[in-house]
């Protein structure tokens, strides 16, 4: 089989325009975008209440309140629209992770003039928090040092900073973001950027690794499933070859969950949380 090659898939989605629609197949201006965002939001607060902003059913009735900055990676971040969308009603800092140059501008420019009007960016303008955008891909990228490999660049920093906008680059992370994206791994690399990933967790046991990624059919006798798409040179794996290589990596599943409300005709999307 045909395995996912880096510089065909950055060719591939350089033709994309750098919109909504654009990172999402031409879905991008119905539902999606917000159903999306709210059942990733609802994931991560089933897993860690203490994020939730507001008070709700959701969020402990008694919470110690912390004085350390809650971090999120999202990798292959594309405009910026998990972390404007969904993380940044949560965390605190975000550093975002993506490798087409056309798309990674694309995010910096909504993330330093925000349009009020979609309530997304929160917290940037009065610096309550911030994103750290680096372009670089997810082949050679090291979570727990993200300027270590020479062909990753830090771009800028928007909204909180402490003194050095880069003291706390290797700080870690409490959650570890990955959506629509590791496909253009094969099953070696994406092993090895989870265990990268992992090692960058700043609490063993709290902190997380979230995989929300299409899915496809296992096979007709009940087997792992990899499909190739030639277009954008990327796998869609069944739910049993995520598991495999969640397993490959060493990670513990502790929730997985389908997307719901998604269009019709699209893969059947699952979040897994890892640990």
């Amino acid at each position: 089989m045909p395995q996912p090659d880096l510089k065909e898939g950055i060719t591939y989605w350089e033709t994309q325009p750098a919109t909504y629609d654009g990172v999402l197949g031409g879905f991008g201006t119905g539902s999606l975008p917000r159903v999306d965002a709210l059942g990733s939001r609802l994931f991560l607060l089933s897993l860690l209440p203490e994020l939730s902003k507001v008070d709700s059913a959701l969020k402990p009735l008694k919470s110690e309140p912390s004085t350390r900055r809650v971090r999120a990676l999202d990798v292959g971040a594309g405009v910026g629209r998990v972390t404007a969308d969904a993380l940044l009603h949560l965390i605190d800092d975000v550093l975002l992770l993506e490798p087409v140059t056309a798309f990674i501008q694309e995010a910096l420019a909504r993330a330093r003039s925000p349009d009020p009007a979609l309530k997304n960016w929160r917290g940037l303008s009065d610096n309550l928090t911030s994103v750290t955008f680096v372009q670089g891909a997810l082949q050679n990228f090291d979570p727990a040092h993200p300027l270590s490999d020479p062909s990753v660049k830090l771009l800028d920093r928007i909204g909180y900073s402490p003194e050095s906008p880069t003291a706390d680059l290797e700080s870690g992370f409490d959650v570890v973001w990955c959506q629509w994206c590791l496909g253009h791994l094969n099953d070696e690399q994406l092993a090895a950027f989870l265990q990268r990933s992992y090692a960058a967790l700043r609490t063993l046991g709290r902190s997380l690794i979230v995989v929300k990624e299409n899915v496809c059919t296992n096979t007709i006798d009940g087997q792992p499933k990899l499909v190739f798409d030639e277009e954008d040179s990327s796998f869609t794996r069944s739910d049993l070859a995520w598991k495999r290589v969640f397993r490959q990596a060493g990670l513990k599943l502790v929730k997985e969950k389908t997307q719901e409300g998604l269009p019709e005709g699209l893969y059947e999307v699952k979040m897994y949380a890892l640990r």
